[in-house]
């Protein structure tokens, strides 16, 4: 998935149409999501709203049909990896955030940037950035709108790590290739598992990963994952 521009409603009404078209279908392995031109993805369009009649309306059914689309995408079992190259800002960071792996090149820049203009977050960041780069760092970087670098961004944990530019495409067809070859019913488990853990007691998630491990070995992934152990050869997922 390439994405392109400032997010208008245009913008969040194509990523929600592709999004729902991804979640229809049964045989999505993994989801790239990379920028074309020289950004990631510079955020919302503040000219578009700027236009705006109804300025409060107009934003909130852009917010609207953005989540729409966000939640479409993390339905997905098949595995979400963004490539970052350039400026990611405002729900661009969002994009990177809600991807299950992030690789960025290591001239990327980060910022929310939302409080510069008088805004406050969307896209899921004000949810997934406290739990991956922990509570006060989060409200940092939503307060103060730092310019993270590719190698801040990795050391707390915003991406999976930063490489050199001219290897970013090589390195994300690597994770793509290995990801798009797994289970992806059991990465959809993994992912449904550690995105409620954070909300469980001990208990809930015990119960929780004992129903998905016994659907598990009882359908086509786990049955092929296990033959092949027992056979000693390569799963074919």
């Amino acid at each position: 998935m390439r994405i392109a521009g400032a997010i208008d409603l245009e913008w969040a009404r194509m990523l929600r149409t592709h999004a729902a078209a991804l979640r229809e279908r049964d045989d999505v392995r993994v989801v790239r999501i990379s920028g074309a031109g020289r950004f990631f993805c510079p955020g919302g369009d503040l000219s578009w709203m700027a236009d705006q009649t109804d300025r409060q309306t107009a934003v909130r059914e852009l917010a609207d049909t953005l989540h729409a689309g966000l939640l479409n995408l993390a339905a997905l079992d098949a595995p979400i990896v963004a490539q970052v190259h350039g400026a990611a800002a405002g729900a661009g960071v969002s994009l990177v955030l809600g991807a299950d792996i992030a690789i960025a090149g290591d001239s990327a820049k980060f910022s929310l940037a939302y409080s510069e203009v008088g805004l406050s977050p969307d896209g899921g960041s004000s949810w997934l950035l406290p739990r991956i780069v922990g509570y006060r760092r989060a409200l940092e970087i939503m307060l103060l709108n730092p310019t993270v670098d590719a190698h801040e961004a990795a050391r707390f944990g915003l991406i999976n790590r930063a490489v050199p530019d001219d290897e970013l495409s090589n390195a994300v067809d690597d994770v793509v290739s290995q990801l798009a070859a797994g289970p992806t019913a059991a990465f959809g488990a993994a992912k449904r598992l550690a995105r409620r853990s954070l909300e469980s007691t001990f208990e809930d998630q015990l119960d929780a990963e004992a129903g998905l491990i016994a659907r598990l070995a009882g359908c086509p992934t786990g049955t092929e994952g296990i033959r092949a152990f027992i056979e000693k050869r390569r799963p074919v997922f």
